[in-house]
């Protein structure tokens, strides 16, 4: 099954599930598994080598009809053997799926148990851009379109590249915001391989002053009927000025221009977590409208008890310091 089968038959799908994601996999030297299962199912699935053992990862799949249970029991025990196979601890995945109480039961009546961490915007903003322009700044929080218009009126211009030299200048930004706010920002390595492999389909975002002033960044991958706000950053100046704004305005634009149907704003704190890492964003990002999705939260299929009882400590352990 191609990529593009693959999309016509789960249109749910984003880039954690495609070629583009492997080959950046790839270029940082980790093994990538792809499995279709007969045509009706899609996993691909990343080995991660870390320091308490080795587990494998799926973000946003398997990718498969999850109301037929016999199918969902067949690509689990399928998933289950290649971990054996790869001397895996344990599986993390976090499928597609809405969170619901159907889905999560029919996880862990499959024997998978919630994660201690969560795996690839479990909460996010997603804006249906099948919506005239006019309707998406309407649906907007009077807030925000306020910021929108008052980033227009003062001249704020937003331009996008794919340049080396954007990419580290990203890099830079990101790592002074991510001191300031509190994140573990991805290494210069990543954002290179991810410039590498998604070509066109990742682009940096900048929002600029009339002076040529950088005030924000984004980090845009498209893939799929999906846009992704995948990563940001910002200088002191996004404080004062509406930069942020202006470039996922202009985004939105350029997506919708495009042909894409969704743009997912990847990552906000779940309801009722106002000490979580991602509050901060979450009224930025809710102002543009769009709806509220919560997918199942990420499950792991056990494989060696022991060494995923060890596991555990450690990320319970992560997790309270990240405030995550």
């Amino acid at each position: 099954m191609s990529w593009q089968e693959t999309i016509k038959r789960f249109p749910e799908a984003n880039f954690l599930q495609s070629p583009n994601y492997q080959k950046m996999n790839e270029l940082l030297k980790h093994k990538v598994i792809v499995e279709n299962f007969d045509k009706r199912a899609h996993a691909l699935m990343v080995v991660r080598n870390a320091k308490r053992g080795k587990y494998l990862e799926i973000a946003c799949g398997p990718l498969m009809d999850y109301s037929d249970k016999e199918l969902v029991k067949s690509v689990f025990s399928q998933i289950r053997t290649i971990a054996e196979k790869e001397k895996c601890v344990f599986v993390r995945m976090r499928p597609q799926i809405l969170a619901s109480d159907k889905n999560v039961k029919l996880l862990e009546e499959l024997g998978l148990k919630e994660s201690p961490m969560h795996l690839a915007a479990e909460h996010t903003v997603m804006i249906d851009l099948t919506k005239p322009k006019e309707q998406l700044l309407a649906e907007m929080r009077r807030q925000t379109r306020y910021e929108v218009r008052r980033a227009d009126k003062i001249g704020i211009t937003v331009e996008k590249s794919r340049s080396e030299e954007v990419f580290k200048e990203f890099h830079q930004v990101q790592a002074e915001t991510a001191k300031r706010q509190n994140f573990v920002p991805p290494d210069l390595k990543t954002l290179l391989a991810e410039r590498e492999a998604f070509g066109n389909s990742a682009n940096i975002y900048v929002a600029k002053t009339t002076d040529g002033e950088k005030i924000a960044y984004g980090l845009i991958i498209k893939e799929g009927l999906e846009g992704d706000y995948y990563e940001a950053a910002s200088t002191l100046l996004n404080r004062k000025l509406p930069g942020a704004y202006a470039l996922l305005w202009q985004v939105i634009h350029d997506l919708k221009d495009e042909g894409y149907q969704r743009f997912n704003l990847w990552g906000i704190a779940p309801q009722g977590q106002p000490n979580h890492r991602y509050a901060g964003v979450t009224t930025f990002k809710t102002g543009f409208g769009g709806e509220v999705v919560e997918y199942v939260p990420a499950h792991d299929m056990v494989i060696s008890q022991i060494g995923y009882l060890k596991d555990l400590i450690v990320e319970k352990a992560r997790k309270k310091r990240r405030h995550l």
